[in-house]
């Protein structure tokens, strides 16, 4: 294996200084299937994404998944396309700005911050290729997926690593494995709900939806259905409203075996005959707004409760690039910063 190094490295020069990676899971390029394919065939090959036997999952990703649902999938993107891109991609990169200008007026000088996604462009590696450029050879990464699951922050670790199994010279890092129970994020999140309130007063029920897992992930050992409850639980402590009308489902689930229950779906589907007709609904999984909030909960869901006989579906936008979710990110990033 050939390493890449540093090779015109000055030890008279400037100082090596600190960075910040934020990693999210990623998007298209564009909304059509010859774009969906290579990106889904990336996110659908990652082994903690599919824990399936690596001969049977080629054959049906490559023979019947990528045959049928890039199509399938491109119209569902084209639903939620801005002129500026996916809005993931656009809430990122505005979080990355925010924090960039967070960080200069905290120090005084530049901080290089640097987005790389998971799957899709810009990857992490040239992220990180980005920042080692600039001579930072202490690098915070932080996945911005607030609860851990060995699908999303593991497999983001992976990535990382996989970059700097092939460098010489590997920099100091600081690796965040979530943050559910960061007091400043539940306090965002109750401040969001109690916003809701004020506006449109209670509602009969709030539905906290996270992305769903596989069941036997859970079975295996990955933590993160634990973290979706404490989050919700951590929030019901903060806010006045009847605990009990605060529940916890999943969403987004795909294929035929057992995914994390209760589906979020099929919750709210019944949730009318139990003579709740007005609900909240927020996904404090999702650190930034994307398909399965926009589309799948605040459309899919939506229409789902009121045809079941629901009369008022109010959906409550993630954290994006809110001023309070910088904030967050900066208490989380800072203590990891060093600067001689």
């Amino acid at each position: 294996m050939k390493y890449k190094g540093e090779t015109n490295y000055d030890h008279k020069g400037i100082s090596p200084q600190s960075g910040v990676l934020l990693c999210n899971l990623g998007t298209p390029d564009a909304p059509t299937s010859s774009k969906l394919r290579p990106y889904l065939k990336q996110f659908l090959s990652d082994p903690r994404v599919v824990e399936i036997p690596k001969i049977i999952w080629w054959l049906i990703l490559n023979l019947i998944i990528l045959r049928i649902r890039p199509r399938r999938s491109a119209k569902l993107y084209e639903t939620v396309w801005t002129d500026q891109g996916s809005p993931l991609l656009v809430y990122s990169v505005s979080q990355v700005k925010k924090l960039q200008e967070k960080l200069h007026k905290k120090f005084g000088f530049e901080v290089p911050v640097e987005l790389g996604m998971r799957y899709g462009n810009p990857s992490i590696q040239t992220a990180i290729e980005k920042l080692t450029n600039k001579n930072v050879r202490n690098i915070t990464v932080l996945p911005l997926y607030p609860q851990y699951s060995g699908a999303t922050t593991g497999s983001t670790f992976d990535a990382v690593a996989d970059v700097f199994k092939k460098t010489r010279w590997v920099p100091e890092l600081h690796f965040i494995g979530g943050y559910h129970q960061s007091e400043n994020f539940i306090k965002a999140i109750v401040t969001s709900i109690e916003t809701q309130l004020e506006k449109s007063g209670a509602p009969d029920a709030i539905v906290m939806s996270y992305h769903g897992t596989p069941e036997r992930y859970l079975k295996n050992g990955d933590p993160y259905h634990c973290f979706c409850h404490q989050t919700t639980r951590l929030v019901s402590e903060s806010l006045d409203f009847d605990n009990d009308k605060i529940m916890t489902t999943f969403q987004s689930r795909f294929g035929r075996e057992p995914w994390l229950q209760p589906y979020t779906d099929e919750t709210i589907e019944k949730l009318p005959e139990k003579n709740i007709k007005k609900i909240f609904v927020l996904c404090p999984g999702f650190s930034s707004d994307c398909l399965e909030t926009i589309e799948e909960i605040n459309e899919e869901a939506r229409e789902i409760f009121m045809e079941s006989g629901g009369e008022e579906f109010e959906y409550i936008k993630c954290l994006n690039d809110s001023d309070a979710h910088i904030d967050i990110i900066m208490d989380i990033v800072v203590p990891h910063l060093k600067f001689n």
